[in-house]
């Protein structure tokens, strides 16, 4: 597999409805539960990646262009944007979909930075072992 196909497959998507219990006040998804999830699929796809245990060192600018009102449905997709020799830059990307429309707007965009590590939790490399 060339590492072009593996970046390809390693994208991932998770879908959530979003229910009151995840809102603010203002009945917008709640920021902080946006980030968790963009953690969560951008871990997702660094792992579907490497095949490494993976940490987070760190996350760039997070921008929250469109607030996402409960009761949509939200796609959060993250892709490897770049490899390095123990870390990954995933991009993560939220879109908010009304449920009874055919239609769909990037909400939210974040990069996210994740470095492999060993067993003792030292850095190794994110291609290490494989093709």
């Amino acid at each position: 597999m060339t590492l072009e196909d593996r970046i390809k497959a390693a994208e991932t998507r998770i879908f959530k409805t979003v229910f009151p219990n995840t809102t603010n006040h203002h009945d917008t998804l709640f920021g902080g539960t946006a980030m968790a999830l963009m953690d969560e699929v951008s871990f997702i796809a660094g792992t579907r990646f490497s095949r490494k245990r993976l940490v987070t060192v760190s996350t760039d600018k997070i921008d929250f262009t469109v607030p996402i009102p409960a009761g949509t449905i939200i796609e959060c997709v993250g892709s490897i944007i770049r490899v390095g020799r123990t870390s990954l830059q995933i991009g993560v990307k939220i879109y908010v979909e009304q449920m009874y429309e055919d239609s769909r707007q990037l909400a939210i965009t974040g990069t996210f930075t994740f470095v492999a590590v060993d067993e003792h939790m030292k850095p190794t490399p994110v291609l290490d072992g494989l093709e």
